[in-house]
């Protein structure tokens, strides 16, 4: 049998294996609290308007379902946002930073860590996409370590994202993805060369919903006074879906309607006087 202190000396060589194997030195600096400019919203590209002015290249059935969503919403319905039930805002659309997040590398994987959303896996293993795994809102992540500038060290974290479940949407006006839940979401996450605060993240999504892939570019900035809060989407949500309908819980814990001349809940389960 090996001595305890064999054993111990053979532990510390394998941690220091390990941890040397690391060199945080090759890889950009994705440290810190990383949030959206100040005046910008959660559209998806940050240099338009939500809704008709984001012009996202959509087949006709998407854009008319599009249309359908900003009217319903002006109407004072929720349109085609599912968000609003408190589902996970999921691929693409987390990545809209509408609350802070940060970046943490590992070796082998890349955590992107919010306020309100289970973690985000990016593997850089070098593993392939998996045969049958679960599909899921965030979707399945693979990423690729890149020196552009052929330096030595990583500039460019590629990304690509499959695997999907739905409904998703880009932004709360409802501009949807296909209910198919084929998409494919591309990724290069990397540190402005002009300034070291400023995280650039280039999203393109390849969708059946689209005429043609869809490429943005999103912009973050550093926070060096880090807090963090918690947020739990359930617990301030004052919308209920009741049926095909959503009315809206008044502060005194009564259901008001959300649109002109909304019908009551339909009482079908309890015993109405007449």
């Amino acid at each position: 049998m090996l001595h305890k202190a064999t054993l111990a000396a053979l532990a510390l060589t394998f941690t220091i294996g390990a941890a040397s194997a690391f060199d945080a030195s090759k890889y950009p600096d994705f440290s810190g609290q990383w949030r959206r400019p100040p005046g910008v919203g959660t559209q998806w590209d940050q240099t338009r308007k939500n809704g008709l002015d984001q012009q996202p290249p959509l087949i006709p059935e998407y854009q008319k379902r599009l249309e359908a969503s900003i009217t319903d919403q002006a109407n004072g319905g929720q349109g085609d946002d599912a968000r609003v039930s408190c589902i996970t805002a999921g691929m693409p659309r987390i990545m809209t930073g509408t609350r802070p997040f940060e970046l943490v590398v590992l070796p082998q994987v890349t955590y992107v860590y919010g306020e309100g959303n289970m973690p985000r896996r990016i593997y850089t293993d070098g593993r392939d996409f998996p045969k049958n795994e679960e599909p899921s809102y965030m979707g399945y992540s693979i990423g690729k370590w890149v020196d552009e500038n052929g330096d030595g060290k990583y500039d460019v974290l590629e990304v690509e994202t499959r695997n999907f479940k739905g409904p998703r949407t880009y932004e709360n006006s409802g501009i949807r993805l296909h209910d198919d839940n084929e998409s494919i979401i591309k990724e290069r996450f990397y540190v402005d060369n002009a300034n070291p605060e400023r995280l650039k993240i280039e999203i393109t999504s390849i969708d059946h919903a689209l005429t043609r892939p869809w490429t943005i570019t999103k912009t973050f900035h550093r926070e060096k006074n880090v807090m963090w809060g918690e947020y739990d989407c359930a617990e301030s949500n004052n919308h209920v879906a009741i049926g095909k309908e959503y009315y809206f819980l008044s502060a005194d814990s009564y259901l008001m309607p959300t649109r002109k001349d909304q019908p009551p809940p339909d009482p079908r389960y309890f015993n109405v006087k007449k």
